[in-house]
């Protein structure tokens, strides 16, 4: 082969590794990111199912259905462990949304939330201690969906 051959081969050879790279560098993660799914497990104490039953149908849904229409979450649900064990939650409470907020968004949405129930901080705090009566909080965790690329 000759020098110019050798030059001609060494570029071939070289542009076809060099677009090997590249499309393997254009390959996107099979794996997209969705929505962030807030879960809180909740212990239902003997005896409180039917009076904790009734504050999530009453309450929780009426300030869920608020942030809901207010774009800050798309939906809601609320999951029954059927086959707890003593250390795991009875419920899961579900929050979907978009984004995790910023600190200024979240105080934002607080102080709108706070004028819509007309209730107090204080107050806020004193009625989610009188749950405790019937239920505890066992966990809270943020969770983000993954969804597969097509």
């Amino acid at each position: 082969m000759t020098k110019s051959m050798n030059k001609i081969v060494l570029a071939l050879v070289f542009g076809a590794a060099s677009m090997m790279a590249t499309s393997a560098f254009a390959e996107k993660w099979p794996l997209a990111s969705g929505d962030y799914w807030s879960v809180t497990g909740i212990k239902v104490h003997d005896g409180g199912d039917y009076k904790y039953a009734q504050w999530l149908a009453t309450e929780w849904k009426k300030n869920t259905e608020f942030a809901k229409s207010k774009g800050w979450i798309k939906d809601y649900k609320i999951l029954s462990n059927e086959y707890a064990r003593a250390s795991e939650p009875d419920l899961y409470l579900i929050r979907i949304h978009e984004s995790v907020v910023s600190a200024a968004e979240g105080e934002k949405r607080s102080d709108e939330y706070q004028e819509w129930n007309k209730k107090s901080m204080e107050a806020l705090v004193s009625e989610s201690g009188n749950r405790a009566e019937f239920r505890e909080v066992m966990s809270s965790s943020l969770l983000q969906e993954l969804n597969f690329r097509d």
